[in-house]
C-alpha cells in the first residue's frame, strides 16, 4: 500500500506475517477483553503483519525495519507463526512490488533489534554464511539498543538473535546514534522507551505533514488504549508514560500513524475530540 506525505511517498510492505501468543501481546488485559478485538487460533495465537515502510525522500530511499528474514529454522519458524516459510526474497520482492531494487535502499533504520524487526538485515546464503542484506547501506541503531543486545541474558536472548546482527558490524555497515537524531533530510528517530530500553521510533516530515512510525510502542491498533501494553515490554510502566507522551502529541499535531504489526491496518489518524483513541483514515481538519 502506498500513500503520499507531502512530497514523501510512503509504501506500506508486507515481509510476511506472524503469529504469537495472545497473552504475551496484551499483557495484562484480560483475553475475554483482548479476543473481542482480535481472535486467537486455537494456539491462542494471534495474526500479526510485518510490515516495514520504505520512505522515498526528495534524494533518498530509506527502509524502516526488515522483518524476519531467512536464517531462523522449521522449529523456530512454528513457534513464532512465521508465515513467509523462510524465503529469502519476501522483503525483496515487496521492495520490487514498490517500483524499486533492493539495490535502491540507501539507509535502513531499525526501531530496536528484536528478530521480527531486525531479521531481515542480514541474509543467509546457500553455502549457509549470513551476509548484509544491503550491501554498503548504512543501519541506524541506538547505541544503547545495541549493547542491550548483546547483553544476551536469560531474558533476551530469544528475541535478540547476534547472527541478525553482527555481519553489519563486521561489515562497517552500523551507525550507532544515541538518543534523538536526523537520519537524512525530514526523516528523525525519537527514543520511544519502554519495549525495550532503547527502542526508537521514525519522524517523518514534508512539507507541512508528519508521520510516525510507531514500531513497538504500539504495535497494532488494538493497542491504542493506554494500558494495553504487551507483556513483551521490558519496561511497561515506561511504555505507559512513553505512549500517553507520544499519543497525545500525535493527536495536537495531526500526526499520521503508522502501525507496524497490525494485520489489516497499516496507518491513520486518531479523531481529536474523542476521549477514548478512535482512529480515522483521512487527516482530521
Amino acid at each position: 500500500m502506498t500513500r503520499q506525505l507531502g512530497r514523501f511517498r510512503l509504501h506500506a510492505l508486507s515481509a510476511g506475517g506472524q503469529r504469537l501468543d495472545g497473552g504475551a501481546m496484551f499483557g495484562v488485559v484480560p483475553k475475554p477483553l483482548w479476543q473481542k478485538k482480535m481472535p486467537a487460533d486455537e494456539r491462542n495465537r494471534v495474526p500479526l503483519a510485518l510490515r516495514p515502510l520504505l520512505v522515498q525522500t526528495d534524494d533518498e530511499l530509506v527502509l524502516i525495519d526488515t522483518g524476519a528474514g531467512n536464517k531462523e529454522d522449521a522449529k523456530f519458524r512454528d513457534m513464532y507463526g512465521l508465515e513467509n516459510d523462510g524465503d529469502p526474497t519476501a522483503l525483496e520482492d515487496a521492495i520490487r512490488d514498490a517500483g524499486f531494487q533492493p539495490s535502491d535502499v540507501t539507509v535502513v533504520i531499525n526501531t530496536h533489534l528484536h528478530f521480527d524487526h531486525a531479521g531481515g538485515d542480514t541474509l543467509r546464503l546457500p553455502d549457509g554464511n549470513v551476509v548484509p542484506a544491503f550491501a554498503g547501506v548504512r543501519h541506524v541503531v541506538q547505541q544503547g539498543e545495541w549493547e542491550f543486545a548483546h547483553l544476551q541474558n536469560e531474558r533476551l536472548r530469544a528475541s535478540y538473535l547476534l547472527h541478525n546482527l553482527d555481519p553489519l558490524q563486521a561489515a562497517g555497515l552500523l551507525e550507532l546514534v544515541d538518543g534523538p537524531a536526523e537520519i537524512v533530510p525530514g526523516i528523525q528517530v525519537l527514543p520511544t522507551p519502554g519495549h525495550t530500553p532503547h527502542h526508537q521510533s521514525v519522524l517523518i516530515h514534508s512539507d507541512d505533514e508528519v508521520a510516525l512510525y510507531l514500531g513497538d510502542l504500539v504495535p497494532t491498533t488494538a493497542h491504542l488504549p493506554l494500558p494495553w501494553i504487551m507483556g513483551y515490554d521490558v519496561a511497561p510502566l515506561v511504555t505507559l508514560e512513553t505512549k500517553r507522551t507520544v499519543l497525545d502529541w500525535v493527536k495536537k499535531e495531526r500526526t499520521l500513524l503508522l502501525f507496524e504489526h497490525d494485520p489489516e491496518i497499516p496507518w491513520g489518524y486518531l479523531a481529536p475530540h474523542e476521549e477514548k483513541p478512535t482512529l480515522v483514515s483521512d487527516r482530521p481538519d
